[in-house]
């Protein structure tokens, strides 16, 4: 998964940008956002800092993709076991990702940013929701990269939910059970016009999939890298799909 050779490593990000076939750029590159605690606790701060700290890592990276014509960047925000996390910290987490929709969005617009939410946001705070639907909506016209935040997210719940909307199209008669097949199901996901991502990347260096679009990256190259998410820069980024560009991708082929 850390496919990044030691030479690669020490390459500046013009460098690596120079080097880059635009050509072979991933459509869809997904990111897990790990490491905001550890940031904060190697610096004795409150971990509520690591999560501040990482909003210039998510302008590093969006302005990156779109850049490169990248199609679809989906960020993991707030998973649905994130709701275990202490009620004050979920609460900061809330008015952060609230607070940083409305201050981005006038240049998210000016880049033609389309924003989606990919999740269920029936538990989120009234006004995080009211935010979601001002920027969705604002933004809905726009040719560029679509971003997708994953707010309250699960793959699992994602794919339950697919499920009971396939149960309840059989049930009311409106779908046959021999009916029911990979393409059906992937029809009903969250947001069935995206394409699988090509490529995850994971700060923080830990190898998991988190509950993460586990349908859709079946076939996903995966990037691992140690940088803590608020660490995270458009090198790094360059790094992962140099990393993505040098892998043979057969699909289950030879």
């Amino acid at each position: 998964m850390m496919g990044t050779s030691e030479h690669d490593r020490h390459q500046s990000g013009a460098e690596l940008l120079a080097q880059l076939d635009r050509a072979r750029l991933p459509r869809h590159v997904a990111v897990i956002m790990d490491g905001n605690g550890r940031w904060a606790q190697q610096r004795q701060l409150p971990r509520f800092e690591g999560h501040r700290a990482s909003t210039q890592s998510i302008r590093d990276t969006v302005a990156a993709s779109g850049e490169l014509g990248i199609g679809f960047l989906t960020l993991y925000t707030f998973s649905a076991e994130n709701w275990g996390r202490p009620e004050p910290e979920v609460r900061a987490l809330m008015a952060l990702i609230e607070q940083t929709l409305r201050q981005e969005l006038p240049e998210l617009h000016e880049s033609r940013v389309r924003i989606r939410l990919l999740g269920r946001v029936e538990r989120l705070p009234k006004s995080l929701q009211q935010q979601i639907e001002r920027a969705t909506e604002h933004t809905a016209g726009n040719d560029g990269l679509t971003l997708q935040l994953a707010i309250d997210y699960g793959g699992r719940q994602e794919i339950v939910d697919a499920a009971r909307a396939l149960a309840k199209e059989i049930a009311e008669g409106d779908l046959a059970p021999d009916d029911v097949t990979e393409a059906a199901l992937a029809a009903r996901l969250y947001r069935p016009d995206a394409p699988d991502p090509d490529l995850l990347i994971r700060t923080g260096g830990d190898f998991r999939i988190s509950n993460y679009l586990l349908w859709q990256i079946a076939y996903t190259e995966i990037h691992v890298t140690p940088t803590l998410w608020p660490d995270f820069r458009r090198v790094h980024f360059y790094h992962a799909l140099a990393d993505y560009q040098a892998r043979q991708r057969r699909f289950g082929g030879v």
